[in-house]
């Protein structure tokens, strides 16, 4: 008996590709077999979560360092 269905349904992305296709459409670059992988297999509230995790990780990254640059520039 084979397992067609198997093969048709698409997978659930695991944590680390959802990871990489935030990271990839952060910089606009996302290929199209991801981004359909993403559209019809992922969750949309998995990736608003990683998106709105990977823009506070960014803004507090960005102000960390310019406080860095600030306390030694003076």
């Amino acid at each position: 008996m084979s397992n067609q269905n198997d093969d048709q349904t698409p997978k659930k992305p695991n944590v680390f590709q959802i990871i990489l296709s935030t990271l990839a459409a952060a910089f606009g670059v996302q290929s199209s077999k991801n981004r359909e992988r993403d559209f019809t297999s992922g969750s949309v509230a998995t990736y608003i979560i990683a998106g709105v995790i990977f823009t506070a990780v960014f803004v507090f990254g960005v102000l960390f360092i310019v406080r860095l640059v600030l306390a030694n520039a003076g």
